[in-house]
């Protein structure tokens, strides 16, 4: 019987990568007809500074999500949630009230607060484990590997799961 359970998410959906890559590209050739042509680019004159910064930012959110990556973790003891590199947090089941996966409504990609689920971690699909713990703090982690999850949390603390 299975009684750990592993996964980790990365943005991989292709229009997103077209999007950011894009803005990206589109900053750099402005990058490149100011400082290499020496031509301005646009009808409004942006300043060297704001030239830079805005070519440079595109270039740090395309490096930030290509990094980030959802890594959720879950054992005997605890609930590990790591949404690289912005939140670690760790859950031990005795603060755990219940835990089951959910098919939820799109909430949108990367850390939600205030959602009707509570807060919601989420790098692709509509699918993961609402969590809610003793405090009344609620919690929705996303999930690649809904039936499976499922029965690993089924495994590890049956008295735990809630079917919706």
């Amino acid at each position: 019987m299975e009684s750990e359970f592993k996964e980790k998410q990365k943005f991989t959906q292709w229009w997103l990568w077209l999007i950011l890559i894009g803005i990206a590209l589109f900053q750099a050739y402005g990058f490149f007809k100011k400082f290499i042509e020496g031509k301005n680019f646009g009808d409004e004159i942006m300043s060297n500074l704001g030239q830079i910064i805005f070519t440079i930012l595109p270039f740090g959110i395309l490096f930030l999500f290509w990094y980030m990556k959802l890594e959720t973790e879950i054992d005997q003891k605890e609930i590990r949630i790591k949404f690289i590199p912005l939140v670690k947090k760790t859950f031990n089941w005795d603060d755990v009230k219940s835990a089951t996966v959910i098919k939820y409504k799109f909430v949108g990609y990367g850390i939600r607060l205030f959602t009707s689920y509570g807060t919601v971690y989420n790098i692709k699909g509509n699918m993961g484990l609402a969590i809610e713990l003793k405090n009344g703090e609620r919690i929705v982690v996303g999930t690649q590997r809904p039936e499976e999850l499922t029965q690993i949390i089924k495994n590890i603390y049956p008295n735990k799961v809630v079917f919706q």
